[in-house]
């Protein structure tokens, strides 16, 4: 009796060393680097909103398991405690694997290098050695069957298992409401959702994207209008097309080009003329006629597109809707544009159209918000970039006898370029949010992603340029996304992370 007490009492010790050896270096790892494992916790897709209290917490609540451990009155306890760390560890990786939208990295100490799924084996061998030690204390009489003598430790596994896992999937679906609701202005940075994967020196810095189409990516030339350049998106050849036109005496300023589909469209608002016609021949064979001036302009179909002009009460930014066919050719949406400061520099923006959505996104430049509305110009929602600058930061000044506007203060841009693939938004913010640091911002233009049929913030990933060439503009595919910097067109692979979040319709 005396040997078999011995070796029960040897195998509790041994569990328990092994307890303090891994929380003592746990709790170690996250505190001499505790700014990494704050950043890390930032990123999970499970706790980014309560990544500043938990990432306290963890490290505290191991070293008082450790203190619990190593004194033998509170060993016991300390063993439930280490029970129900692992259980919450172990149900934390298992929702990392199965239901995050992303795998985030290792939040460090000596699981650092191990794959998650050899973190989920590491851990649940740790909670079968917790259960057995504490079932080698159970002090049973003789005769008893196996679940009268272990009855006790039974319902409470079986409450640990329970009230553990509640606990993290409560912060899990908690931290999902705020992210995606209320967020904090906290990124997530998935490991790798977009690799780069070559760049193409374009010689001169007048191209700018015109679209995409069947695998070829379209650039215009604003120094030779009727130039286009496309660029084949697997084997990266490039070909030269001449757009047919007699503008005859138009008086063209600044003509640009948008490729939707097979057709493409010339635009200039200062005219005001939109014409189209066919990628197959690149032929005008359509115009426009009747539209209104205006200073931005995208092809919705064939006989439609939305623009953004300034016909609005003291020349204020507004959009409409033309459609050729329509009795009504030109409709405009008084209520989408919300003025803040003076209707013109306040409302400045990105106009996008998704056709597999059907949904037209206009999003601000200087504040966190974008409209989407379906392609007849009726309002979807206002969503909401994850920053915080909800009013405009400028000021505007009139000048040459009030007959102009100029913004009078250094502007507060929010999210500089923007483009859409499907039902993702993708845009190039200019605020830096938590845990971020001033390198990686020296090095990289940040590109958050947007669900628009969801209406919600997924993930961020930088595009690092060289030198002080800015980011002129960038289009994204189903399988890439392509920044124009300078002369260059940068191409990333789109991996895993996003594809899974593309949907089709």
């Amino acid at each position: 009796m005396s040997l078999n007490f011995n070796k029960k009492t040897a195998f509790i010790q041994i569990v328990s060393l092994l307890f303090i050896l891994l929380f003592v270096y746990a709790a170690a790892s996250k505190i001499l680097d505790f700014e990494n494992f704050n950043v890390q916790l930032a990123q999970s897709p499970l706790l980014s909103a309560h990544a500043a209290w938990i990432s306290k917490l963890v490290p505290v609540t191991e070293i008082f398991t450790v203190f619990l451990l190593v004194t033998p009155r509170y060993r016991i306890t300390g063993l439930y405690c280490s029970l129900n760390l692992m259980i919450m560890f172990t149900v934390y990786i298992y929702i990392v694997l199965h239901f995050s939208s992303f795998v985030p990295c290792s939040c460090g100490g000596v699981l650092a290098k191990m794959s998650w799924n050899a973190h989920l084996l590491f851990n649940i061998i740790f909670v079968l050695l917790a259960m057995l030690a504490i079932g080698a204390n159970n002090k049973y009489e003789k005769g008893k069957t196996f679940w009268s003598k272990y009855l006790h430790e039974i319902k409470w596994f079986g409450s640990s298992i329970f009230f553990s896992a509640t606990i993290v999937v409560l912060l899990f679906l908690s931290s999902e409401n705020i992210m995606h609701e209320n967020n904090p202005f906290t990124r997530r940075y998935p490991i790798h959702p977009a690799e780069y994967i070559s760049e193409i020196d374009l010689k001169f810095n007048s191209y700018y994207l015109a679209g995409s189409g069947n695998n070829i990516i379209y650039l215009g030339n604003y120094t030779v209008p009727s130039q286009v350049l496309a660029i084949d998106e697997r084997s990266k050849k490039q070909k030269i097309f001449k757009i047919t036109f007699d503008p005859k005496n138009i008086p063209f300023r600044v003509v640009t080009m948008t490729v939707r589909d097979s057709s493409f469209y010339l635009s200039d608002g200062s005219v005001p003329a939109v014409f189209s016609g066919s990628i197959k021949n690149w032929k005008i064979t359509n115009e426009f006629k009747g539209i209104p001036y205006f200073t931005k302009v995208v092809p919705l179909d064939s006989t439609s597109i939305v623009f953004r002009s300034n016909n609005a009460k003291n020349s204020e930014n507004v959009l409409g809707i033309f459609n050729a066919k329509s009795s009504i050719k030109v409709q405009y949406k008084r209520n989408l544009l919300q003025r803040q400061i003076d209707g013109i520099f306040d409302t400045d923006g990105s106009l996008l159209y998704s056709p597999e959505q059907k949904k037209i996104i206009y999003i601000y430049l200087y504040r966190n918000e974008f409209i989407a509305a379906d392609k007849n110009g009726y309002l979807s929602y206002r969503g909401h970039t994850i920053d915080t600058i909800k009013h405009v930061k400028i000021k505007v000044a009139s000048v040459k006898n009030d007959m102009e506007r100029i913004i009078s203060s250094p502007s507060y841009t929010v999210n500089a370029k923007a483009a859409i693939c499907r039902n993702l938004l993708f845009v190039n913010s200019k605020i830096k949010g938590k845990y971020e640091n001033d390198k990686l911002w020296e090095q990289a233009y940040i590109i958050d992603i947007y669900d628009i049929k969801k209406n919600n913030y997924l993930m961020s990933f930088p595009v690092y340029h060289t030198g002080k060439s800015k980011l002129n503009g960038f289009l994204v595919t189903p399988t890439n996304l392509y920044a124009l910097i300078g002369n260059r067109l940068s191409v990333y692979k789109l991996n895993k992370a996003i594809r899974k979040e593309m949907q089709a319709n």
